[in-house]
C-alpha cells in the first residue's frame, strides 16, 4: 500500500513539460477536431474516387490516399504547436506570418495559377499555398500589437496593427483571392472587437468593406460573376455548381441516399474540396449535416469560453480571433453549398481534401490550443 501511494505521489508531482502539456491541454477540442478529420477521410472515400476519374488519374484512391496524409500532418501540426508556450505561441505565429507575407509578394511573379488566382507555389507533385500561414500570423501579430496598449497608452497600435492588415489584404486582392480577402477582414475585425476598441473603429471597418466590396464587384469580373450567381442568378452566365449543390442538398432530405448513392460528386468538379458539404447532406441527409454544424459550433463554443478565461490580453485577443477565423470558414462554405454565399474557393476545415488549407488549419487551431492550455481544465499550473 505504502509503495502504491509514493508511485502515484511521483506521478502527481511530475513536472515535465510533456505532463504539463497533457494535463493543460483542451482535449474536448482535439477531440473535436479529430472527428472533423475523420469525417473528411470518410468523405474522401465517397467523393475522391469520382475526382480521380474526372481528373484521370489511373489511381482510383488517388485523393483517399492524400487526404490521409493531409490529415496526419495536420492534425500533427496542430499537436505540436500546441506545446508551445503563450511567448513562444506569439514569436512562431509572427515569424510565420512576416515570412508568409514576403512569399504572397514573390507569388505573384513567380506563382502558379489554380481558378483565375494566382496563389499557389507549384512543385512537382504538389503545391504551396502561402496565404494559410499568412491568415492565424496577422491574427497573431495584431493581437499582440492590440495588446500594447495596455503597457504603452500613447503608441498608435491600433494603426500599426491596421497597416499590416491592410498590406495582407491587399496581397490577397493582387492575386486575387477575394474568399481569403472576406475570411482576414471577417476574422480581423473580431480580433479589434475582442481587444476593447471603440464600436466607431467597427462600424468604419463596415462601411469601408461595403464601399470596398461594391469597387472589387464592379471592377473585377470574376467576383461579379460569383455574386450574380446568388443574388443576380437570372444575369448569371452559369450557376450550375451552385445549382448542383442545391438539388444535391435537397435530394438528400433526412437521411441520404445512402454511401456511394449521391450524384453531385460526379457532377461537380470540386466536389471533393469546395462542396464536400453537398455531397455530406446527399449521402447522409440532414441529420449528418446538422451534426457536421453542431461540432464546428461547439469548438467555436469552447473555444471563445476558454478565451475569454485568459486574463492576459495578447493571449485572450488572439485565441478568440484564431478560433474565430476557424469557424467564419466553415460558416462561409457551409454558407456557398447552401447558395446563399457567394463561391469563395474556401475548404470546409478539416473535412475538405486540401493539403496547405488542412496545414493551415492545423496551425490556426494548434496556436489556439496553446494559448488557451489551462483554462477550463483541473491544471493550476503556469496556463492554469
Amino acid at each position: 500500500m505504502t509503495h502504491t501511494a509514493s508511485a502515484s505521489l511521483l506521478r502527481r508531482s511530475d513536472t515535465s513539460w510533456f505532463t504539463e502539456w497533457r494535463r493543460t491541454l483542451d482535449w474536448g477540442l482535439v477531440a473535436g477536431i479529430a472527428l472533423l478529420a475523420a469525417i473528411g477521410l470518410l468523405m474522401s472515400l465517397a467523393a475522391g474516387p469520382s475526382a480521380a476519374a474526372t481528373i484521370g488519374y489511373e489511381n482510383t484512391y488517388h485523393f483517399i490516399y492524400r487526404q490521409a496524409v493531409h490529415a496526419t500532418i495536420g492534425l500533427g501540426l496542430m499537436l505540436a504547436v500546441s506545446t508551445l508556450n503563450r511567448k513562444w505561441a506569439r514569436r512562431i505565429g509572427v515569424l510565420l506570418f512576416l515570412g508568409a507575407l514576403i512569399l504572397m509578394g514573390l507569388i505573384l511573379a513567380i506563382g502558379h495559377e489554380v481558378n483565375g488566382a494566382q496563389s499557389w507555389f507549384r512543385f512537382s507533385a504538389f503545391s504551396v499555398q502561402p496565404s494559410e500561414v499568412a491568415k492565424p500570423g496577422l491574427i497573431v501579430l495584431c493581437a499582440w500589437l492590440l495588446a500594447q496598449r495596455e503597457r504603452y497608452p500613447a503608441g498608435p497600435w491600433a494603426v500599426v496593427s491596421f497597416i499590416f492588415f491592410a498590406i495582407t489584404l491587399g496581397l490577397f486582392l493582387l492575386q486575387p483571392d477575394v474568399g481569403g480577402a472576406a475570411l482576414i477582414s471577417a476574422a480581423f475585425v473580431a480580433t479589434f472587437y475582442v481587444s476593447g476598441l471603440p464600436k466607431r473603429w467597427i462600424i468604419g471597418f463596415a462601411a469601408g468593406g461595403a464601399a470596398l466590396a461594391a469597387v472589387l464587384y464592379t471592377v473585377i469580373p470574376n467576383v461579379k460573376r460569383r455574386v450574380d450567381m446568388v443574388f443576380n442568378p437570372s444575369s448569371a452566365s452559369d450557376t450550375f455548381q451552385i445549382d448542383m449543390a442545391r438539388d444535391a442538398i435537397g435530394r438528400g432530405w433526412l437521411f441520404g441516399t445512402g454511401p456511394g448513392e449521391g450524384q453531385v460528386k460526379s457532377l461537380i468538379p470540386e466536389a471533393h474540396t469546395d462542396f464536400i458539404f453537398a455531397v455530406i447532406a446527399e449521402e447522409f441527409g440532414l441529420v449528418a449535416i446538422v451534426a457536421v454544424m453542431a461540432i464546428y459550433g461547439l469548438i467555436a463554443i469552447r473555444g471563445f469560453r476558454a478565451a475569454a478565461r485568459i486574463e492576459d490580453g495578447f493571449a485572450r485577443t488572439a485565441a478568440a480571433g484564431l478560433f474565430a477565423l476557424f469557424v467564419l470558414q466553415a460558416a462561409i462554405n457551409i454558407g456557398v453549398n447552401l447558395g446563399i454565399v457567394p463561391p469563395t474557393g474556401l475548404t470546409l476545415p478539416f473535412i475538405s481534401y486540401g493539403g496547405s488549407s488542412m496545414a493551415g488549419m492545423g496551425l490556426t487551431l494548434g496556436l489556439a490550443l496553446a494559448l488557451v492550455r489551462g483554462e477550463g481544465t483541473r491544471s493550476h499550473g503556469p496556463y492554469g
